[in-house]
């Protein structure tokens, strides 16, 4: 009986999830149950709990993982601040006399946003509010507007600085070392946000260039379904144009470079970076005349509410992964991904599929803090770069976000899309992006230099 535990633990922990319990408590309060059920049976030794106060103190003292609420509160101020809507009238203008212009112009607007926010809802759903009916009014298939908007905002996945990379990084950098540790290295080598964000760069750009040449594409072969801006709607052209474009793209991208660049020139830490990246939404809303007492207090309440969500989750599966290693999971995973045919390549395959069907009923949070530090360590004692395994990661759920029935991206659009927009339009739009996501997750499994090479050169690994 002892062997199927950490199974029956995992699938009793699903099922709670499903029940819509929250899901820190799910994480803590299934484990717990487990804990005491081993007691009573002679099955789970208590000393596997008593490292938990170690745990918590690992994660309050933790200073990458400040990073979170200050990358949170500066997502939120620039979407406080009307960056977005500024923006998105601007591309606009600027592809709209081209066909299939208004969805490149949401393409690059949701990559920008991605980029200073890493909130994959947040950015779905202001992409929805602002860009939905402005496509539907100029003449855009419902399917292809909801489809770009859906991928347009799970960019947040993968361009840095995302939170997404922030929780891999980290959770990345303890399976790292605990993997190396198992093969007798003693000296371990390390990774970091750093690495994530620079291994990110380059997959995360290949990306956006597929979805502009897909826009491109329907344009030539398809016109119709995605018509040019009216003449009379394009009110600004030549220098007032490009004064316009200047004033509002600089500031968002001068901040992105700011803070990456920060990261990446090894000026500055995430949590450093991060902290300049929140000062300097403050700024940029200051200068939109987007800044007041109550602005800032909503920016507040939702940083601390979105902070200590993530906290609380990794509290949770702090718990869970004890109990799950008091049952012997880690021996029962370990046992099946090296057994299984194919060596690296199935073990890979096996891991993927799993964090892709778990896409559909957790969120990333949950993926990265409860299943990655149960795979991670065994898959990189066999000899696989962490970087590539973290980027691999993002794409994998970011095309999980994206896949009906299930995906959370397709929830959040249709949460706020009009009547006229069906389930069915959201389904068929999204689903020539979800095969552009399994063509670079394809490129990415066959070319590793493509997530390795830049943090290689810039850092010299």
């Amino acid at each position: 009986m002892a062997e199927w535990m950490p199974l029956l633990l995992f699938l009793c922990v699903g099922l709670v999830l499903l029940s819509g319990y929250p899901v820190a408590f799910a994480l803590g309060g299934t484990a717990l149950v487990f804990a005491l059920l081993g007691e009573f049976t002679a099955t789970f030794d208590e000393a596997f709990l008593l490292a938990l106060p170690n745990r918590l103190y690992g994660i309050m003292t933790n200073a990458t993982l400040i990073a979170v609420p200050l990358f949170v509160f500066m997502g939120v101020m620039l979407e406080r601040s009307k960056v977005a809507d500024k923006l998105l009238d601007t591309m606009t203008l600027l592809f709209g006399p081209m066909r299939g212009g208004l969805g490149i112009s949401v393409t690059v607007v949701g990559m920008l946003l991605a980029a200073s926010t890493g909130i994959v809802g947040a950015t779905v759903v202001t992409m929805g509010l602002l860009s939905l009916p402005t496509m539907l009014k100029r003449g855009y298939d419902p399917g292809i507007a909801t489809g770009t908007i859906c991928a347009s905002g799970t960019l947040g996945q993968i361009i840095p600085p995302s939170i997404v990379l922030v929780l891999l990084g980290d959770v990345l950098s303890s399976a790292y070392q605990q993997a190396q540790l198992e093969m007798g290295l003693f000296s371990p080598e390390t990774v970091s946000v750093g690495d994530l964000f620079l291994g990110a760069l380059i997959p995360g750009l290949i990306l956006v260039g597929l979805y502009i040449l897909y826009l491109l594409a329907i344009a030539l072969l398809r016109p119709e379904k995605v018509p040019a801006l009216p003449k009379e709607e394009r009110q600004l052209k030549g220098k007032l144009l490009f004064a316009r474009t200047v004033k509002v793209l600089v500031p968002p991208l001068l901040l992105i470079f700011v803070v990456l660049g920060s990261i990446m020139a090894g000026a500055a830490t995430p949590t450093e970076a991060a902290s300049v990246g929140a000062v300097g939404a403050i700024l940029l809303a200051v200068s939109q005349r987007q800044f007041n007492l109550k602005i800032l207090f909503d920016v507040v309440r939702t940083t601390t509410e979105v902070s200590s969500m993530v906290f609380l989750i990794f509290i949770g599966a702090s718990l869970f992964s004890l109990v799950f290693r008091g049952y012997g999971g880690d021996d029962v995973v370990r046992e099946l991904l090296t057994s299984l045919p194919g060596g690296i390549v199935g073990a890979m395959f096996l891991v993927m599929l799993v964090m892709f069907l778990l896409g559909f009923i957790l969120d990333f949070i949950e993926i990265t803090f409860v299943v990655i530090p149960i795979v991670a360590p065994i898959l990189l004692t066999m000899d696989i770069s962490p970087v590539w395994l973290g980027v691999m990661i993002a794409i994998n759920l970011q095309t999980s976000f994206l896949t009906p029935p299930f995906g959370f991206a397709l929830f959040y659009l249709r949460g706020v899309a009009p009547a006229e927009v069906t389930t069915g339009h959201i389904y068929r739009g999204v689903a020539p992006y979800i095969l552009i996501q399994l063509l670079a997750l394809g490129l990415l499994a066959l070319w590793p230099a493509l997530a390795t090479w830049l943090p290689d050169v810039v850092y010299g690994g």
